[in-house]
């Protein structure tokens, strides 16, 4: 209910201060503490919307006719989409509200910050999010806002990394609170594919090896779901032995995509096809995003995912600095309203350690008054130096 200040992460009456510092940070074996496993899954799931946002929708034939085999960033501004700017959206929120988000202050953020602007078409949106606004302006509510024709979708994928974050180490809450997080815009499948994501980033964050990551993610869906069989199939045939890396990414992708459909975002399709990546990768950062990118298909979503568990089991640190530098503030193309922040804002909110010393900075970030959207960032220095938080 009190979710009208214009700085979403700014101190409130919600206690999600409070809900933010008391989350655990359990320790584990993979480099570097929380905070950096933090910076890493959120750092990884922009670099990985970066890297494939130009192989979006592309079968692997068009990319390797295109550009062989992508290694890198094939644009001269390589920037995120809507993945990066939804994930930014839900980690504002969750940093508010922390594990007392409800479904209420999920569907009042989306119009406050998105649904009630008058600022476009929301150029680069999912088929989900398009559906959900078109609902929410019509006066809808959740979860009838869920109730259009993309509600399976990878949209709550896409954004779910964020509830791992938090609840690291902990499966099951990370999928709770992204189910209430999805249920204004995805149901069925669409939910479970984030449930998915969560749950695989919440043990990600305890350094827990890939199979523990993988295990984490099945534990929180229904074992008989699409999003539970996709994933299964691809992580079998990650596992298998192969001659080379592009027969066994033929495997994965044979395991999982539908033949024929025309529809690129099937949050069973894209889960399975980052959990394989992450599965072939054996959780290797700069090895999963590639080969989330060169199998095609949603790309931006599957490559962010696949960034995001391995970001998150090796730290920021394991990110190649060509790539971390890469990425700034989100420009705002998809979500006017978060424009200036960078994902690196959003892991210092969202880790006990770098809230508390917000907190005795006495720096409450950059509102716009009562009825606005979201300030800039509450760390504009990310915005030209990127590299030098990744190196803390």
């Amino acid at each position: 209910m009190e979710l009208t200040a214009g700085n979403p992460a700014g101190p409130g009456t919600s206690g999600a201060r409070a809900a933010v510092r008391g989350a655990p940070c359990p320790a584990g074996p993979a480099r570097g503490g929380c905070g950096d496993r933090a910076r890493g899954a959120l750092l990884g799931l922009a670099v990985g919307d970066a890297l494939g946002a130009p192989a979006e929708n592309m079968r692997p034939s068009e990319i390797r006719r295109r550009w062989g085999r992508i290694e890198g960033f094939v644009s001269d501004d390589p920037a995120g989409t809507d993945d990066t700017e939804y994930a930014i959206f839900s980690g504002l929120l969750l940093a508010r509200h922390g594990s007392a988000l409800t479904v209420t202050h999920v569907e009042r953020a989306w119009h406050l910050w998105i649904a009630d602007l008058d600022e476009g078409p929301f150029r680069g949106a999912g088929f989900s999010e398009r559906g959900t606004l078109e609902n929410l302006r019509r006066g809808l509510a959740a979860p009838i806002s869920a109730q259009h024709r993309h509600a399976w979708s990878d949209g709550l994928a896409m954004r779910a990394a964020p509830f791992g974050v938090f609840a690291a180490g902990r499966p099951a809450e990370a999928a709770r609170l992204v189910a209430v997080d999805g249920r204004v815009s995805h149901d069925g499948e669409g939910i479970y594919g984030g449930q998915a994501v969560a749950a695989g980033v919440a043990a990600a964050m305890t350094g827990a090896g890939v199979t523990s990551v993988i295990a984490a993610a099945l534990s929180v869906v229904p074992m008989d779901s699409w999003t539970a069989r996709s994933l299964r199939r691809a992580v079998t045939a990650a596992q298998r032995p192969y001659p080379d890396r592009l027969t066994r990414e033929r495997a994965v992708r044979s395991a999982v995509v539908v033949g024929g459909y025309p529809w690129t975002d099937l949050a069973p399709e894209a889960v399975g096809l980052a959990f394989g990546a992450f599965a072939a990768a054996r959780g290797d950062f700069r090895t999963a995003v590639l080969t989330a990118v060169n199998m095609g298909r949603d790309a931006d979503t599957t490559a962010a995912v696949a960034g995001a568990l391995a970001g998150a089991l090796h730290g920021a640190s394991a990110i190649p600095p060509t790539w971390a530098n890469a990425i700034g503030p989100v420009r705002g193309s998809c979500l006017p309203s978060m424009r200036g922040y960078h994902v690196l804002d959003i892991a210092e909110l969202l880790t006990p350690d770098e809230a508390e010393e917000r907190d005795g900075s006495g720096d409450g970030g950059g509102g716009q008054g009562e009825h606005g959207p979201p300030g800039p960032g509450p760390r504009p220095g990310h915005a030209t130096a990127p590299a030098t938080a990744v190196g803390r």
